[in-house]
């Protein structure tokens, strides 16, 4: 579960958690960019000291231009673990991505989930991020990791 592409960094590291094991991917990507993630963000850039990403939080994208970028976003993201060499497929989704998350891995039977994000400081300290939500809701082990970059 991603919110953004896969930077290289991104993809080499989950690429190689279990070594020379391959791999399937069924990503999700759920773009972010409605008012409260909005005001999430800027808190958590604040709290990381970027003073300028925390300013620029109001040009994120919103409603369908999110939509479009997240699109972008998930076929980069595709392409890149693909070229790494594992089988990867995945979906854009617009609402409830504990829901979707929690069907896909029933309906592919996934042996573990992936979250991997950007620091979200206010919704870890409250445990409301995706990861500590997930580990409620899927019945199978969730890795929280942070992304390598932010893009």
């Amino acid at each position: 579960m991603i919110e953004k592409a896969l930077t290289s960094a991104d993809v080499e590291f989950v690429t190689t958690l279990h070594g020379d094991e391959r791999a399937s991917f069924h990503v999700l990507l759920q773009p972010r960019g409605n008012q409260a993630d909005r005001l999430l963000r800027a808190i958590d850039d604040l709290a990381l000291g970027e003073l300028d990403e925390a300013a620029r939080e109001r040009e994120t994208p919103e409603g369908e231009q999110a939509m479009d970028a997240g699109e972008r976003a998930l076929e980069v993201s595709l392409q890149a673990l693909r070229g790494a060499g594992s089988t990867a497929e995945g979906r854009l989704i617009e609402a409830h991505p504990l829901d979707a998350l929690k069907s896909l891995v029933e309906e592919v039977s996934a042996d573990e989930v992936l979250v991997l994000t950007d620091p979200h400081y206010v919704e870890e300290f409250f445990h409301r991020d995706w990861a500590s939500r997930a580990r409620h809701k899927v019945g199978v082990p969730v890795l929280k990791l942070f992304s390598h970059s932010r893009v």
